[in-house]
């Protein structure tokens, strides 16, 4: 991704400190999805973590603001021309920022105190917690190797993880007698966070005007 703004010129440090800041949203990203996800599924005490979570989030999004203002100084600087890539940039952030929203939402429901189900069901949302969090790990593994292998990869599994979500999601709507309400919002809530993950790890991979579609393979097998 950020091989096209060294493309368009400009200080080398400005645009490294702007791939920096990114990276720590996705490592915060990752750090508040964790928190939020054990309190509801982990076994963690939500006023345990309430204030780190709470830190974190807002820690996203003065590092979004951040990154933004280095982007509009770049645009600035160097003309119309960085344009369509600063807008890309702009909302592959927004990705970044959305994650903490939606792990705000997950801990929400840590919150409400309400049931996700038997032990059988808990454990199902706990193994995808944690493919959400190795997600998320290779996500920004994707962005420091620029691998367009391993972010094909990773998007394809990406894509059956989201159909594998609306699956669930039509079981338990269709579910009869009791309250499922409390899974399919966690489960509808995991797949926001991974198609967010999937947004931005896609510029990796396809070129600006196919960005956040998914291909069916990698660009190098095409």
């Amino acid at each position: 991704m950020f091989d096209w703004l060294q493309k368009l010129g400009g200080s080398t440090q400005g645009l490294a400190d702007i791939q920096r800041q990114f990276l720590q949203m996705l490592q915060d990203g990752r750090h508040i999805f964790d928190a939020a996800a054990n309190a509801l599924v982990g076994g963690t005490t939500p006023d345990a973590i309430r204030n780190d979570l709470y830190e974190t989030d807002l820690r996203i999004n003065q590092t979004e603001m951040a990154v933004r203002r280095g982007l509009v100084v770049h645009g600035t600087v160097h003309g119309a021309s960085t344009f369509p890539a600063l807008l890309v940039l702009m909302s592959l952030v927004k990705d970044a920022e959305r994650i903490g929203d939606y792990s705000k939402n997950l801990f929400e429901i840590a919150c409400a105190g309400v049931s996700l189900g038997d032990a059988e069901a808990v454990q199902s949302l706990v193994q995808m917690k944690d493919k959400i969090s190795k997600f998320l790990v290779r996500a920004q593994n994707c962005f420091e190797s620029k691998s367009v292998e391993d972010s094909g990869r990773l998007l394809k599994e990406i894509e059956a993880f989201q159909k594998m979500c609306d699956v669930h999601v039509g079981e338990l709507l269709r579910a009869q007698g009791r309250n499922e309400a409390p899974r399919v919002l966690t489960i509808r809530y995991f797949k926001r966070v991974v198609s967010h993950i999937g947004n931005v790890v896609s510029s990796v991979v396809m070129p600006l005007d196919k960005l956040d579609f998914y291909p069916d393979k990698p660009m190098s097998e095409q």
